[in-house]
């Protein structure tokens, strides 16, 4: 008779349960509803909300129909200030164009005006169309940057909406996970498995890539939304910004899920969790606040690409009107992926010497004191 021998079980290797973890982490999410439906409405949002923004800006640009008697080679002055003429053979026929409703007033040649027009309405002066005919001076612009101020503004709330609301939205989830493993013991049979380090690195690589998944839908969505309303000329300029914007995300997202999970490794209740990841939730909406605040400050701008928590968002955001020279997107892209690294290593000790602890909150000094 013989005794059958029990032999250990041997810890998975860190590169497959890293994999292992992402792929875990991925499927979870997209399981779901809550997910599905968030990246559902944001969709929606950015889509209405170009959309809509195109249908107000058109009404406002609407011309002013009119009908124009003996003014030929005029037609592109009255196009340039306003209008939208409609040539008559006669001054019978632009009355009944006037009559009908289809025009807002008649404009005819009158060599005994100031300006050489006569503006003829239905029942009242047409006082505003002759107002848009008044001579105007020469007018020169001194700084045509700034015209560009509204679209500048849009663009940057963009960039950072995305980034704010994804990085929070799948950073908070770590948080979640996290803590819940923690507080249900779950982590001590994972740890028996794998190694705290590929624990993380799954988390991470699994988050990452969902972060990084709704990025590329949300611009999508934003290229469905500027073709739709006509804006080709905008989405021609925002292709290349987009593109830098999505290789910025994946080394900034990373950065910042390494801070989330470190600091949710410090405590074991949700309760508890509003102290430790305040600094990384901080981080993480501070790109938002500088773009919208500074987005039209050359100088704030320029030290923003360099910063890796605002580089994501600031350094796409100067490309997109041609503010940065040819080496500065790969010299923000260098920082911001060495400063990942160093914040990805740090992070791995905090995390795998604080994820067995529970009770009290591990303080941030205690952690580090113990990752040195």
């Amino acid at each position: 008779m013989t005794t059958a021998q029990q032999t250990p079980r041997t810890p998975l290797a860190d590169g497959p349960a890293t994999l292992l973890v992402a792929e875990r982490e991925i499927s979870t999410q997209l399981r779901s509803k809550a997910f599905i439906i968030s990246l559902a409405v944001m969709v929606v949002f950015v889509i209405g909300g170009i959309l809509a923004t195109s249908f107000f800006s058109s009404d406002d640009d609407a011309a002013e129909p009119v009908a124009t008697v003996a003014l030929s080679g005029q037609a592109d002055a009255l196009d340039s200030a306003g209008f939208e003429p409609q040539p008559a053979g006669t001054m019978d026929e632009a009355e009944e164009l006037l009559r009908d409703g289809q025009v807002e007033a008649i404009i005819t040649s009158d060599n005994a005006s100031p300006t050489g027009v006569r503006v003829i309405g239905l029942n009242t002066e047409p006082s505003g169309i002759a107002d848009m005919l008044a001579v105007a001076p020469t007018t020169e612009v001194l700084d045509p940057d700034n015209a560009e101020g509204p679209l500048r503004a849009i663009v940057a709330m963009g960039f950072g909406l995305v980034f704010m609301v994804v990085a929070l939205g799948s950073g908070m989830m770590i948080v979640q996970n996290t803590i819940q493993e923690k507080q249900n013991r779950i982590v001590e049979l994972l740890l028996a498995a794998i190694s705290a380090r590929a624990l993380l690195a799954g988390k991470i690589l699994g988050n990452s890539a969902l972060a990084l998944g709704q990025a590329v839908v949300l611009a999508a969505a934003a290229s469905v939304g500027l073709m739709l309303s006509g804006q080709q000329e905008v989405l021609n300029m925002l292709t290349v910004p987009m593109l830098w914007f999505v290789v910025f995300f994946i080394p900034g997202f990373v950065l910042v899920a390494a801070m989330f999970a470190a600091s949710a490794s410090l405590v074991s209740r949700q309760e508890d969790s509003g102290t430790v990841i305040t600094p990384a939730m901080m981080l993480v909406m501070a790109p938002y606040f500088v773009v919208v605040f500074f987005f039209d400050n050359t100088l704030a701008m320029t030290i923003a690409s360099y910063v890796p928590f605002s580089a994501p968002v600031a350094m796409p955001l100067r490309m997109f009107f041609n503010e940065s020279m040819w080496f500065e997107p790969l010299l923000s892209l260098a920082i911001l992926a060495v400063t990942t690294v160093l914040i990805m290593r740090l992070a791995a000790g905090i995390y795998s010497r604080s994820l067995l602890r529970t009770g009290q909150p591990v303080s941030l000094r205690t952690a580090l004191s113990r990752a040195e």
